[in-house]
């Protein structure tokens, strides 16, 4: 048995995972197009308008919250979907959110096992780096009935999982190869879009990479010998470099166009 995963792209970084017939709403972003945050070091504005409105989601069961202090992730509106239900985020994210009991904080590598819409999940928090200074997780779902895969260079059967990136770049030290050791990887869900930020409020003062391009994503999607790769987060934003026909281009030249499931804004798109 291996999980289902049929997922509606929203816009950047928010799309709801339906795995195995329950829905995980990404980093809630539901500001129409046009509306700006002056954050110092940058100015953000969103060029598209969110494929669906907060009025026109199912029902949203758990909320996989990256982080929740930068407003493409997390803006006004998608706070409203944050009350009474099981959001996962960082261990910062849950004491800015609070007194909300159902969210919860989560470091590196810590598990929590949940039984959300009357099945039972695993929420693994991954290592990210995106902006110094600020915290950010990824997050694998995996679940008693998600099955296992047996493959012979592991030494057994891993269990079935999915992965979402959260916003990070690909860095050796963060230990995201070791996953491919402990779960095998049906899905890679990937904030991609290669976006780079000022590394101060200093006029003139240099970029830095805070996610993933194609290549780097190419890259990751290897060492995690996953089945597919699920790309979002790579349109709408000015701080964006790499942008769909680019990251097209990129998987084409690094040989995985062919593992890509490319997702379509407000359709559902059956990944597994």
């Amino acid at each position: 048995m291996a999980p289902t995963l049929k997922v509606i792209h929203i816009g950047t970084a928010t799309a709801i995972l339906q795995i195995n017939g329950v829905n995980f709403l990404t980093d809630p972003f539901f500001s129409p197009a046009g509306t700006t945050w002056d954050l110092g070091r940058i100015i953000l504005k969103v060029t598209d308008d969110p494929a669906l409105r907060l009025d026109q989601l199912p029902v949203i069961d758990a909320v996989l919250l990256s982080h929740e202090d930068h407003p493409d992730n997390l803006d006004e509106l998608g706070r409203k979907l944050l009350d009474a239900r099981h959001v996962f985020t960082t261990v910062d994210g849950a004491k800015n959110l609070a007194p909300r009991p159902a969210v919860h904080g989560m470091k590196p590598w810590e598990e929590i096992s949940m039984t959300i819409a009357g099945k039972n999940f695993r929420i693994i928090a991954t290592p990210t780096q995106h902006v110094p200074g600020d915290e950010c997780t990824g997050f694998i779902v995996t679940g008693e009935d998600f099955g296992y895969h047996t493959d012979a260079g592991s030494g057994g059967a891993l269990p079935n999982a999915i992965y979402f990136t959260g916003d990070t770049v690909y860095a050796d030290d963060l230990g995201l190869q070791t996953i491919a050791d402990r779960y095998h990887i049906c899905a890679a869900v990937m904030n991609l879009g290669n976006a780079h930020a000022p590394v101060s409020e200093e006029p003139g003062a240099p970029l830095l990479q805070i996610t993933m391009g194609g290549k780097d994503g190419a890259r990751l999607f290897r060492d995690l010998k996953a089945d597919v790769l699920v790309p979002m987060h790579y349109e709408s934003w000015g701080h964006f470099t790499q942008f769909g026909a680019e990251l097209r281009q990129a998987f084409e030249d690094e040989g995985i166009i062919d593992k890509v499931c490319w997702l379509k804004g407000g359709e559902q798109v059956t990944v597994l």
